[in-house]
């Protein structure tokens, strides 16, 4: 067992050509499917100058928000650095911690010390099967001057997120490892359409 909460993951990406046959793919495996659009939001921590100085990856704060849904709350998220490889070459698994905010995440940040580094926008489609999310997206980028999102070129890669929906634990009932087979299983499902590996990031 572990105390710590985790992401478990796999990435891939391809071009426009492959589309309909991944979402076709994706959606004969799947229970749910509908359009996201969402905004991602990525801070340094404030002392993030000294660890990089220090040859350390500070861990990053990211505030999403999901812009078709109504009600949608501020989610803000952390990741810290992939278990490593050899522990488990199959999948990227990393400790993740996540808040929900009620009101003006970004501000809050900004008041615990956080500088905005970036943002994106990310707009496809996201499905749900069991405990995993997947989804197919192409980052938009944001206008300078209206901060709002430029629509992706055509030839923009989509890129490809298989993960646990939400942290999971490794427990007596359901161990890391079953999490990870899970992962796999998308894996395989796509193969010789898509392929999805482990990334460390």
């Amino acid at each position: 067992m572990t105390s710590h909460s985790y992401e478990i993951a796999l990435f891939g990406e391809f071009l426009r050509g492959d589309l309909k046959p991944v979402l076709n793919r994706v959606a004969l495996h799947s229970e749910s499917a509908h359009q996201m659009h969402s905004r991602e939001v990525i801070f340094d921590p404030p002392d993030a100058t000294l660890q990089r100085e220090a040859s350390q990856d500070p861990a990053l704060l990211r505030a999403k928000k999901e812009l078709l849904e109504p009600d949608a709350k501020w989610l803000l998220y952390s990741f810290w650095k992939p278990e490593s490889s050899r522990i488990h070459p199959e999948a990227t698994v990393r400790p993740w911690a996540t808040v929900q905010v009620v009101g003006d995440a970004l501000s809050f940040a900004s008041a615990l010390g956080y500088v905005k580094r970036s943002q994106i926008y990310k707009r496809g489609y996201l499905f749900r099967r069991g405990r995993l999310v997947i989804q197919i997206f192409q980052e938009e980028q944001v206008d300078p001057k209206t901060q709002e999102p430029i629509p992706a070129h055509a030839d923009t890669l989509w890129q490809v997120v298989v993960k646990t929906a939400n942290p999971v634990r490794g427990t007596q009932e359901i161990p890391l490892n079953r999490h990870i087979e899970a992962v796999l299983e998308v894996q395989a499902l796509m193969k010789g359409l898509l392929d999805l590996r482990r990334q460390d990031v």
